[in-house]
């Protein structure tokens, strides 16, 4: 009887072992594949999020489809391509950018952006610019404080590498982003 219950603990234990193995698994190919958990740092995408604030980015989700305009995006940073930058794509290759007192223009026509509070614009202008091929033109929405295309260009297709979808920290911020 003794012998049943020490062979029965140690199927089990080899059991929860498997188990285990298979989940860690599962999980590394999330993260290595799929899904990369990012801290936001700095206060550039204000308010849609906030500093030290936790999200899911997607790592896959370019590799199916197109960066589109208003996609909340990851890339290495055009200056030093060490450091990660979040921002939201504004201009998409072929589109005439300007911004006049810190009004956006796209293709001519003032872009509607509920995204950005009033208290969070600037008054900065830019001369028009035509997005080019395989290129981004990216903005903070806290646009007083934010070092975007205005100040280093436009991003290439090559530096962007997720999508940011989902906060997971603090709970009370959790949810996918818009």
């Amino acid at each position: 009887m003794a012998e049943e219950r020490q062979e029965d603990s140690g199927a089990k234990g080899l059991q929860w072992l498997k188990e285990c193995v298979i989940g860690l698994a599962v999980s590394v190919f999330i993260i290595v594949f799929l899904y990369q958990p990012v801290k936001v740092e700095g206060t550039s995408m204000m308010p849609e999020l906030k500093d030290q604030e936790r999200i899911f980015i997607n790592k896959y989700a370019y590799r199916l489809g197109a960066v589109e305009r208003g996609d909340v995006v990851v890339f290495r940073y055009p200056g030093d391509p060490s450091k990660n930058y979040i921002k939201r794509v504004v201009g998409v290759p072929g589109d005439a950018v300007e911004i006049a007192q810190g009004q956006v223009l796209l293709n001519g026509a003032r872009l509607e952006e509920p995204y950005v509070p009033e208290q969070f614009r600037d008054e900065r202008s830019m001369s028009a610019l035509t997005v080019p091929q395989g290129c981004y033109f990216v903005l903070g929405d806290h646009r007083n404080l934010s070092s975007d295309s205005r100040d280093f260009g436009v991003v290439e297709r090559g530096a962007i590498f997720g999508k940011a979808v989902f906060a997971y920290w603090p709970t009370q911020l959790m949810g996918k982003l818009r």
